[in-house]
């Protein structure tokens, strides 16, 4: 059970974040203009502890107050001479809800920050609905975790400072302080589960078992703990069964069912993709019952997961449906889109980078057999064992562009250039930068 000894938030923040902080470490707070990331904002501000702060807040446009909203940050962020960033995102829901889709953008701006620490402001009411919400829509162990307090998210450590106060603690010492903070009309919205939870079921169940949201939160720490365990045999399963082309289904195949599910679940969300239970147990199904000459293919989200060549991959569905890409000309220019794979840039140089005739260059994706000599002194050797040992997984590889010089290969996304095409000293050349586009996003921070 969560303690019941009442903490400041002051203090919980100071707790949280001094074992972090020195005082060249950058920290942002998750600044929405609402109750929550206000409070944390105003905390951090009025702390004194040591750090470089910043703001960042994440125009959604889904709201038509949407920039009033971000008009308030910009405010609030010069009265506390707390610089802000203002990302801007696409919502594309992509077979996922409008509150899924808006997170993942909202994670994937996060990831763009230049900080060592993100400071998120959910509470404690926030964690007892995310484990009643997992109840309800099937979660497995990892999504009953909810939110831990500390995570890593690469590079990025990921605080929730106030994770143990409830919504109602916080309020009070907003209004204590006088805070100013926007209400979001989406959070009434009856037609988002969550909000129903918040107002309608959550309530009706303290009424008949008083304490149940601290209880709902403490038991997050558990099943945190249980996920950990999950995730040890799975890690264990999994050694000598994952590559560059994916699961070995042979591996899955030898496993009891259980376990075969458990390790399928790891493979997934250590690339970012969250399963529920029913829907891992169907694909689960598919992969290992289907007959050998079918390619059975099961979509989550903006993801698909298929069976290839006795391994289980994961692609991203836009570029499993999109055409590939037009063969162009290149003709000198700056920079060749190659929708939806990503866009080719050039830039001048001299003694570096590769010879190219503009005009009778082309831009061409792999059709088998091709050889690259990435030193003169070396042997060539074929691409597709090239990107096999880079790690290249094989969808990703039919979306790579080969660049052409006179129908000789001479520069390979991922891999660089044919040594007959690197420029000599004091000869132009072209440096090449391949930038794709986003093929899976990162896992937010749990």
């Amino acid at each position: 059970m969560a303690s019941s000894r009442k903490v400041a938030p002051e203090d919980r923040l100071r707790a949280v974040l001094g074992p972090h902080l020195a005082a060249s470490a950058r920290v942002t707070v998750a600044y929405s203009g609402g109750l929550d990331s206000s409070v944390l904002l105003h905390l951090l501000a009025r702390s004194g502890l040591p750090g470089v702060f910043q703001a960042v807040h994440v125009h959604h446009g889904l709201s038509p107050h949407a920039d009033a909203w971000a008009t308030h940050c910009r405010r609030i962020c010069q009265e506390l001479k707390i610089p802000l960033q203002e990302r801007r995102v696409r919502v594309i829901p992509a077979g996922q809800g409008i509150e899924a889709a808006a997170r993942e953008a909202r994670y994937q701006a996060f990831a763009m920050l230049e900080t060592d620490l993100l400071l998120l402001a959910h509470q404690r009411d926030d964690q007892a609905e995310t484990v009643l919400l997992q109840c309800l829509r099937g979660g497995g162990l990892r999504g009953l975790a909810a939110m831990p307090a500390q995570a890593q998210w690469g590079r990025i450590t990921v605080l929730r400072p106030l994770l143990e106060c409830t919504r109602a603690e916080l309020e009070h010492w907003a209004r204590a302080q006088g805070l100013r903070w926007i209400e979001d009309e989406s959070n009434n919205d009856p037609s988002f589960t969550r909000n129903r939870l918040r107002h309608q079921l959550l309530p009706e169940l303290e009424r008949h078992s008083p304490g149940i949201a601290a209880s709902l939160a403490a038991r997050a720490g558990q099943f945190a703990e249980w996920a950990g365990l999950l995730d040890q045999l799975a890690a264990m399963d999994a050694l000598g069964a994952l590559d560059a082309e994916g699961l070995s289904l042979p591996r899955l195949a030898a496993l009891a069912r259980p376990r075969a599910a458990n390790l399928l679940r790891f493979f997934l969300e250590q690339r970012g993709v969250p399963i529920r239970q029913h829907a891992l147990n169907e694909a689960l199904e598919q992969l290992l019952h289907a007959v050998p000459a079918a390619t059975p293919r099961i979509d989550f989200g903006a993801v698909s997961l298929f069976r290839h060549h006795e391994r289980v991959q994961v692609a991203p569905r836009a570029l499993m449906d999109a055409p590939v890409w037009e063969e162009p000309v290149w003709s000198g220019e700056s920079e060749l889109d190659l929708p939806p794979s990503g866009r080719l840039r050039f830039h001048p140089a001299v003694g570096a980078g590769v010879r190219l005739e503009p005009g009778r260059t082309r831009v061409q994706r792999r059709r088998g057999g091709e050889r690259l000599h990435l030193r003169p002194d070396a042997p060539g050797r074929t691409l597709k064992n090239l990107l096999r040992e880079s790690g290249i997984p094989s969808w990703l590889r039919a979306h790579l562009p080969l660049v052409y010089v006179r129908d000789r290969l001479a520069w390979v996304a991922h891999l660089g250039a044919e040594a007959d095409f690197l420029a000599r000293p004091g000869e132009p050349g072209w440096l090449i930068d391949w930038e794709p586009s986003p093929t899976s996003p990162p896992p937010p921070p749990r």
